[in-house]
């Protein structure tokens, strides 16, 4: 349905991104990992058509019909909106549709609802509901589980993957956590500023504490990504290879510049991410692991 290769997005004299290369199938789950300002939005948005590449090739099947879920809605939240009215600001709905599309994902009775009460998995449903409204080939789904605990983010995944399996559309999600996917993810992405790897989570249930601390349930959704880069992102810019050589570019002959020297500050909010995912994978998902007992708890 949708295929980028070699593509790549160029403002303000430097790449944003360059040389993605991913596809989404029909039923296929493709998740776009990588720390904050790695291009995952902006692949996200190259492979649907709202950004144009500037380099590469990006093929979408004709008449192609998207649904988005953003990570962030401008709303007026000082104005009364229900959530019937959510479904239809941006595309004419029958009542018929509204009420197929908020039962499929849960919240039928939510429909007379004030958008501002919702909690945060609430809001999320809503979204995917407008989303799904359209019949989408293809679901776009922007952090779909932030600011949604922990037991919120197992039934949103869930959500995703019965709707996935009835409607047969591709998903490609994209995500923050740099560790822990969707154990329904078929295909992972790590981007910074490029492809940096890709491959297949393994099943969380291989963690004996993963399993004590959440259960079945959780082992079921959730699972581990295993970074495998050749390269580390350093401080100025530079990339240090795996046999100690520093070049310019992650791929000598790509002509990709990650950064504006000048960028110092996010070059090293990156250098921190990236490096410490590759470096130190298992520490950082028991950390991960930590964090979401601690979010559970509370």
């Amino acid at each position: 349905m949708v295929s980028l290769t070699g593509a790549g997005v160029y403002r303000n004299g430097r790449w944003l991104v360059r040389g993605v290369d991913f596809s989404v199938r029909p039923g296929e789950i493709v998740t776009l990992i990588g720390p904050n300002g790695s291009g995952k939005s902006t692949s996200a948005k190259m492979a649907i058509g709202v950004i144009k590449a500037d380099e590469g090739r990006v093929e979408r099947k004709a008449g192609l019909r998207v649904g988005y879920v953003p990570q962030r809605l401008s709303v007026d939240w000082t104005m009364p909106l229900t959530v019937r009215r959510l479904m239809t600001l941006t595309a004419p709905l029958s009542a018929q549709e509204v009420t197929a599309a908020l039962e499929a994902v849960g919240i039928a009775h939510l429909a007379g609802a004030e958008v501002q009460h919702l909690s945060g998995g609430e809001f999320q449903r809503a979204l995917l509901a407008r989303a799904m409204a359209r019949k989408p080939d293809i679901l776009v789904l922007d952090e779909p589980v932030q600011g949604v605990d922990f037991s919120g983010e197992i039934a949103l995944y869930d959500l995703i993957t019965s709707i996935r399996n009835s409607t047969g559309c591709g998903i490609l999600l994209i995500s923050h956590d740099l560790h822990v996917v969707m154990a329904e993810t078929d295909t992972v992405i790590c981007l910074n500023g490029h492809v940096c790897c890709r491959g297949t989570p393994a099943a969380v249930s291989q963690s004996p504490e993963y399993m004590r601390l959440f259960g079945a349930k959780a082992a079921q959704t959730l699972a581990v990504y295993g970074h495998h880069h050749d390269h580390t992102h350093l401080p100025d810019g530079r990339v240090q290879h795996a046999d100690g050589s520093v070049t310019d570019h992650c791929h000598p002959d790509d002509g990709h510049h990650h950064h504006d020297h000048h960028d110092h500050h996010d070059h090293e909010l990156d250098h921190h991410d990236h490096a410490h995912h590759h470096h130190d994978h298992d520490h950082a998902a028991e950390m991960n692991v930590k964090g979401r007992e601690h979010g559970h708890a509370g």
